[in-house]
């Protein structure tokens, strides 16, 4: 292997589909460290509710940007760029290979070829926005988006306001639409990039999803989500599994509801993001019963 190439390989795809365990193993055959890019679980509050691996879990494996931040900080996909080139730039000067590992489609493009400059926030538009969020609820601003910009619509989470309301913004200050501007020109990288992804079959996934939820009531994700009730209202928590959860402590939803609420968003977010990976024509797909084919594929491509 030359001493001068580094690669970066990103193990992705959607949610629960056993993306730690095969980068944990990756970095295990190539002694390396891994670089989570799941914008989930950067929350060092929401352990349970994101499937944050646990320190068993990592098997004493080096991870970065796993419960590093607070709820109550600001964090994008801008300043996870910055900040992971930067832990790059440790790794492979002790080691050819680095691992990302998640599903976050947006962080891992940050990371791999760079953002957009996007316009700042325009304050009049937001509070319109805001107002429109108040009084016509969700289902008027994903109306907006579905309008303005088709594509996107097609793989932001729907039940994310922030994300949705920022997104109109852009279209608007810029007059072109956000999923446009988010695929401009590349950034240039000091190393070659490896995409792989465990291709599940849909329902086999939806399976897993189910299952993961079950697991997490039995964890005390009902417990974790209480003592973040008070702060609900923050960016972080408006996710998967939290949201639902809030709604049961308002008396919208009993438990049950609010237990099979989120398997069902937990799906639609996996179909989503299948629908972003889809799209990306480097990514190496293996099916289940082909994992120990992944090495292999790495390895031709290193000694190439």
């Amino acid at each position: 292997m030359s001493q001068q190439k580094k690669y970066l390989i990103i193990v992705t795809g959607p949610t629960a589909s056993g993306k730690t365990v095969l980068s944990i193993e990756l970095a295990k055959k190539f002694n390396t460290e891994v670089i989570s890019a799941d914008s989930r679980q950067f929350f060092k509050e929401m352990q349970i509710g994101t499937a944050r691996p646990t320190d068993e879990e990592l098997q004493g494996v080096p991870h970065h940007f796993l419960g590093h931040i607070s709820i109550h900080e600001h964090y994008n996909a801008g300043m996870f760029e910055k900040d992971a080139l930067k832990i790059l730039e440790t790794i492979f000067a002790k080691n050819n290979i680095a691992i990302v590992c998640g599903g976050s489609g947006m962080y891992v493009n940050a990371l791999c070829y760079g953002l957009d400059e996007l316009p700042h926030q325009n304050e009049n538009l937001r509070c319109k926005l805001e107002n429109l969020l108040n009084e016509k609820g969700i289902e008027a601003l994903q109306k907006k988006l579905q309008l303005l910009d088709p594509e996107y619509y097609a793989i932001v989470d729907l039940q994310n306001p922030h994300r949705l309301m920022r997104a109109i913004e852009v279209c608007i200050i810029t007059g072109v639409p956000y999923s446009q501007l988010r695929s401009g020109e590349k950034k240039q990288r000091n190393f070659e990039i490896i995409k792989i992804a465990i291709d599940w079959p849909r329902e086999k996934l939806y399976e897993r999803i189910n299952k993961r939820v079950d697991l997490m009531f039995k964890q005390g994700l009902v417990e974790e989500a209480k003592n973040l009730l008070p702060f609900k209202n923050h960016n972080a928590l408006q996710t998967v599994g939290y949201r639902e959860l809030f709604n049961y402590f308002d008396g919208k939803y009993t438990l049950e509801v609010a237990k099979e609420s989120i398997k069902q968003n937990t799906r639609r977010f996996a179909k989503r993001q299948l629908t972003w990976f889809r799209r990306e024509k480097d990514i190496k797909w293996f099916k289940p019963d082909e994992i120990n084919k992944v090495i292999p594929y790495i390895q031709s491509i290193i000694h190439a």
